[in-house]
């Protein structure tokens, strides 16, 4: 039959209430969606997000919409590979049944204007937020707009943009969105590199010195894990361990409650370790600009190995 490329709100809209009474007159319910919102240049990560989709819903939709509400001026929005083609290709192969495929114009019309945007009170003052003023402001209003059109029951993101999932869930609780969020675990390449669209950009040297990026989380997961409490110590053992790849320079480097995202610091006790706790870190490496994260709790203590796959 072949992957249902949507192009117009219309089209979305219409092709959901289709698809809805058909199943509701074969299977007298109503369907579950599963929906899988991207920026396209699609990899293993972004399918197993759909593959997880496929798992646990009826009906399995993605969107491919490079959002340029979440690009500043200086950064890659005109670059970022644009692959629809490639992308229809493999989303249809894990099963997914529909991709909604945006223009700028139909997410963000030009007459009338298009004025609003959702806004995530503190987004700007954390990690990835305080790096890319305006991001998470992006990212709010797109996903939001983009459950307003395709009306999923489920939506999946991946742990790769771990804030990013965390002030979605956020929004979705405080708007009261009838959305349920899952967050897929990340998915590493056989050397721990997390694979993202961006590893496109790199060089075949910059490439085989990327790894170094998930082992100095890797050294900040060993050091908790012997008992190390102090947020400075810790983050001092991450650093040490990525100064022995001299390309990369680090652009931030947080420690920071896994369900808040609120910032720690000092020596953390018990009940800072309660959620668990989101390290992330973001570094640039010649040109390109990679991010990785591991999530901790208090029960993994003794347990080191960086080859465990967050």
């Amino acid at each position: 039959m072949g992957i249902v490329v949507l192009r117009t709100v219309e089209e979305v809209r219409a092709y959901h209430n289709k698809v809805v009474a058909e199943f509701y007159e074969k299977n007298h319910r109503f369907p579950t969606i599963g929906f899988v919102p991207t920026m396209g240049a699609l990899h293993q990560g972004h399918l197993s997000l759909i593959k997880k989709a496929r798992e646990n819903n009826d009906i399995v939709m993605t969107s491919i919409f490079v959002n340029p509400k979440q690009f500043a001026p200086h950064e890659d929005f005109a670059a970022y590979p644009r692959t629809l083609e490639a992308d229809c290709k493999l989303i249809e192969s894990v099963g997914c049944d529909a991709a909604f495929a945006p223009t700028d114009e139909v997410m963000y019309p030009k007459e009338p204007k298009y004025l609003t945007y959702v806004t995530i009170e503190g987004s700007d003052s954390v990690s990835e937020g305080a790096a890319r003023p305006g991001f998470f402001r992006g990212v709010a209003t797109v996903v939001t707009k983009l459950f307003n059109i395709v009306q999923p029951t489920n939506a999946y993101f991946g742990q790769k943009d771990g804030l990013q999932a965390i002030m979605v869930k956020q929004f979705v609780r405080d708007l009261n969105i009838p959305v349920t969020i899952t967050v897929c675990p990340i998915v590493r390449a056989e050397d721990g590199l997390a694979l993202s669209s961006r590893n496109a950009y790199l060089s075949p040297e910059e490439r085989a010195a990327a790894p170094a990026l998930y082992k100095s989380l890797c050294a900040f997961r060993a050091c908790f894990e012997k008992g190390e409490r102090d947020v400075q110590t810790l983050c001092q053992a991450t650093r040490d361990s990525l100064a022995a790849e001299p390309r990369f320079k680090i652009d931030y480097l947080s420690v920071a409650n896994a369900v808040t995202a609120e910032e720690l610091s000092g020596k953390l006790c018990d009940a800072q370790l309660k959620d668990g706790i989101f390290v992330s870190i973001a570094a640039w490496i010649g040109t390109t600009r990679l991010i990785d994260n591991i999530v901790l709790h208090q029960k993994k203590i003794g347990r080191a190995s960086c080859r465990e796959r967050v």
